[in-house]
């Protein structure tokens, strides 16, 4: 898959962006159209195969991109710390701009995509459906975050240290031009008293279109009760529970996951 490029202005304090995209299977336009949003330390390229894998699967169209700070997109200034409110901005700011800037038109008489986010790109997929619930199709969401778990703190905590310690920095410089800016941006906030009781159920309410949430028993940032709160919110949630899988369930449970949103969509 190729690169792409597009500047994106009037948010981060009006400076304009620079934002790293490619499609997948873009002449399929009768298909449905995915939009794929990372985690909180991912890129385009730390997705690897799974989105071409996925769209080859259940003959979809997609669009992946990485956020301002991460892959190849505009880096975060070193100045600039992320606030509590980081996954609203980019619900509400950052993707409605890329979206307009790339002419998908996702009014009410267009086609309506649907969101297939992980971790942060989930909780970020969550918000941006209770904000524009009538342009989406649907949503996936693997490994959500939607209110901080002290359960997750040691994981976050020792991501720090293998980043300064270990080898975390050199893998993640495979996948980021600035790794620093991915890294930091993530794990400060993460960490942060500030953010401690950050929490997006209330939001979660404002959600109508169909929602699939996907957790592993195995995950070290976050528990079931992250998928439980979703569905108390979102009576209409389908949920997916996996056995023997961690934070990533694309990787872990890659045929059992592309069996579900393939099912999922098509219904």
């Amino acid at each position: 898959m190729k690169s792409h490029f597009v500047d994106v202005s009037g948010i981060d304090s009006g400076a304009a962006l620079r934002i790293e995209y490619r499609w997948i299977n873009p002449e399929r336009r009768d298909r449905p159209l995915l939009i794929f949003l990372h985690e909180g330390l991912g890129s385009i390229a730390m997705w690897k195969s799974w989105p071409q894998d996925l769209c080859d699967a259940g003959n979809f169209r997609a669009l992946l991109y990485s956020r301002p700070g991460y892959g190849r997109s505009t880096p975060r200034r070193p100045e600039v710390h992320w606030n509590r409110d980081y996954l609203q901005r980019q619900a509400c700011e950052v993707l409605p701009a890329l979206l307009h800037r790339l002419e998908i038109d996702t009014g009410e008489t267009a086609e309506r995509p649907w969101l297939i986010g992980h971790s942060d790109g989930a909780s970020i997929a969550l918000l941006y459906a209770a904000a524009f619930p009538e342009r989406l199709a649907g949503a996936v969401v693997m490994a959500p975050h939607v209110f901080v778990e002290a359960f997750a703190q040691p994981g976050i905590a020792a991501a720090r240290i293998a980043y300064l310690e270990g080898d975390l920095r050199n893998k993640l410089a495979r996948y980021h031009d600035d790794v620093d800016s991915a890294f930091w941006g993530w794990n400060d906030i993460w960490l942060a008293p500030s953010f401690q009781d950050w929490n997006i159920e209330a939001e979660l309410r404002q959600i109508h279109c169909p929602l699939l949430a996907i957790q592993g028993h195995d995950d070290e940032y976050g528990t079931m009760e992250q998928l439980h709160r979703i569905a108390r919110a979102v009576p209409t949630t389908q949920l997916l529970e996996l056995a023997a899988c961690g934070h990533a369930p694309h990787r872990d449970c890659a045929q059992q996951v592309n069996a579900a949103i393939s099912d999922f969509i098509a219904r």
